[in-house]
This record gives C-alpha cells, sequence and structure tokens, in this order.
C-alpha cells in the first residue's frame, strides 16, 4: 500500500478505484452522431453505407410500419408517430442538434424502434446503415 501511496497522490487514487467500481452511467452529450456512426460501423466491420440506409429507412420490413411510417421521408422535419399521433422531433442531426447525442437514448430508441419496424433488434450494419443515411441529410 505505502508503494502505491507513493506513485499515486490520494486524489487520483480515490479517482481510479471509483471509475473501476462504479457502473458506467451515459449522460445526455456524451456522444456525437458522428461517433455513434463510427461505433456502430467498429462493431459491423464495415462502415455505414448512406444508399442502404436510406432504402432500409424507407421499407417495411415485413410489417406494416417503416422507419418513414412515424419519421417522414426525408427525416428532417417533425414526425409523427403512426399509431398515437404524438410528435416526433426530426431524425436527422443536421435538423435536430440532440440527436444522437446521448448514448442511453440512442440504444432505448434503436432497440424499441427497430423491434416495432423489424420484430427484432437491429444489427450494428444496419444501425451503421441508418446513421449514415442520417448523417448524409443536409439542410
Amino acid at each position: 500500500m505505502t508503494l502505491i501511496r507513493n506513485f499515486f497522490p490520494p486524489a487520483a487514487l480515490f479517482a481510479a478505484l471509483a471509475s473501476a467500481l462504479l457502473p458506467a452511467t451515459s449522460q445526455a452529450g456524451d456522444t456525437t452522431p458522428a461517433q455513434q456512426l463510427s461505433h456502430w460501423s467498429a462493431q459491423a466491420g464495415t462502415p455505414g453505407n448512406a444508399d442502404k440506409g436510406r432504402v432500409f429507412f424507407a421499407t417495411k420490413h415485413g410489417g406494416e410500419w417503416s422507419c418513414a411510417s412515424c419519421h417522414g421521408t426525408p427525416p428532417t422535419a417533425q414526425g409523427k408517430h403512426a399509431s398515437t399521433g404524438k410528435s416526433i422531433t426530426p431524425l436527422a442531426p443536421a435538423f435536430n442538434p440532440k440527436a444522437f447525442t446521448d448514448t442511453a437514448k440512442v440504444d432505448k430508441w434503436f432497440r424499441r424502434n427497430c423491434k416495432d419496424v423489424l420484430s427484432r433488434e437491429c444489427s450494428a450494419g444496419e444501425k451503421a446503415d441508418l446513421l449514415a443515411y442520417l448523417n448524409s441529410l443536409k439542410p
């Protein structure tokens, strides 16, 4: 223990121990749309493809909804939930500065919306393609 104290000041040692022992949490603003695209592209092992993402976004995958059913085509304006009518902020990051900036929300909404559209979770490649498409939309 003396050896550790000689190399690490108490505050640094406490911070290191706390970060190792406490669960990681995501804070609002902890990511960017580009970082999300990079993350999912790395998970997929291939870069996101905007053209594939555009087609995926507009396609009904055997169900009654596509992503576009609620988010609009293109998803640059306010959308409307297909069954509840609830307003949805624009999905494209260039039109909504908060889009894809909170990792916990990104994970939650990908999980929920993919299950609604696909009846399963989206693959890493599908997420990368969708993000490539959404990030490509500019005013």
